[in-house]
């Protein structure tokens, strides 16, 4: 997982707002979309890999992936969560 300091100080880099781990509801909700192929990222690029977790900003509107415990902190690779999938 995040490491709880790293947590501490990671910020969403377009907007520069705190982000926490998402929930479990909230991953599942992202990998099933990921798994019926209906999921892409913000720079349009579809979501092909099931997600370990995520980070989600302050307002719930968009995830940034951990992928092998690394934060994916790129606004392309950021998943809308107020978009429809």
């Amino acid at each position: 997982m995040v490491d709880p300091g790293l947590l501490e100080i990671l910020v969403c880099p377009e907007s520069k707002v705190p982000v926490r781990l998402a929930d479990e509801a909230l991953l599942d909700r992202v990998n099933h979309s990921v798994s019926e192929g209906t999921l892409s990222n913000r720079g349009g690029d579809p979501v092909r890999e099931p997600l370990e977790a995520g980070l989600v900003r302050e307002g719930d509107d968009r995830l940034y992936p951990v992928r092998d415990g690394i934060p994916v902190m790129l606004i392309d690779e950021a998943i809308d969560l107020d978009r429809p999938a």
